[in-house]
């Protein structure tokens, strides 16, 4: 049976259509918290992702036939999930606004990745991430408004991390193809962590594999499709379909330029929530 929450999403599906229920679920927009602007360019500090670097290269299958990477849960051991809980308790020591801005970039990503995949080995087996109920408040669904960090003394979610600090203070779109929700429409989990040396690169890479692969943009009867990601945040993407298409065209191939100039111009999106295992 389903619960109250699905009732009133159903609810608002037949009354105003899908838009209600992307607003439900939550597609938020960047709103910066100005107490993560604080930074010192001039600070050499390294943070250690070492031990979120091993957990990644045991448990992430980067090479599958679908392109998409997935995540191992069911083969992560209770000494190794440990060690994650460690990594994080080990982040929400680390001084952050001691950090240059690149360490703290890759600080933020590597910290909403490693959160998400204890979130999820927490209370696996589930189909979806969206089956994790734990966020606060009647129309909140899964795990994303929960504080489950506390970071130089503030309470943080994985919505903060994504909205209220990568999003708004980097203004970097890039960041959407870095943090991942354990889904298998989401970009790639990369089987190793963001440092400042590899940032630029890896985000690069990140996006040019996402777009080029069909849960980026693909072409279903010759229409262009292109992941719901690209709508939800549109306002990071141009602000408009012509902003999205421009964005896309800078990391496509040049086969799949072809394709997208003969395609017809009528576009839909998609983005599949299954977990990425």
């Amino acid at each position: 049976m389903p619960n109250v929450k699905t009732l009133v999403l159903i609810t608002l599906f037949m009354l105003s259509g899908p838009a209600a229920i992307l607003e439900a679920y939550g597609a938020p927009a960047a709103e910066l918290w100005p107490r993560w602007q604080t930074h010192d360019p001039n600070s050499v500090v390294i943070v250690d992702h070492a031990n979120w670097g091993l957990l990644l290269r045991r448990y992430v299958v980067a090479n599958h036939p679908s392109g998409i990477n997935r995540f191992r849960y069911s083969s992560v051991s209770a000494g190794d999930h440990q060690a994650l809980k460690n990594y994080l308790r080990m982040m929400q020591a680390v001084s952050v606004s001691a950090l240059n801005r690149n360490e703290q970039k890759a600080y933020w990503i590597n910290l909403y990745n490693a959160l998400t995949v204890d979130v999820i080995l927490d209370h696996y087996p589930i189909k979806t991430i969206r089956d994790i109920d734990i966020s606060p408040g009647f129309f909140s669904n899964g795990p994303w408004d929960a504080k489950l960090l506390t970071i130089e003394g503030q309470k943080v979610s994985l919505n903060d991390i994504e909205h209220r600090i990568l999003r708004p203070v980097w203004s970097d779109n890039r960041v959407h193809y870095a943090v991942n929700c354990a889904s298998l429409g989401c970009p790639n989990l990369q089987p190793q962590p963001f440092t400042s040396h590899n940032l630029d690169m890896l985000l690069e890479k990140a996006a040019r594999d996402y777009i080029n692969h069909p849960r980026g943009l693909s072409f279903p009867s010759g229409k262009p499709r292109i992941s719901s990601i690209y709508v939800w945040f549109k306002e990071d993407f141009g602000g408009s379909e012509e902003g999205i298409i421009l964005h896309l065209e800078k990391y496509l191939t040049p086969e799949k330029l072809e394709e997208l100039a003969a395609a017809k111009k009528k576009m839909s999106h998609h983005y599949d929530w299954d977990l990425n295992e």
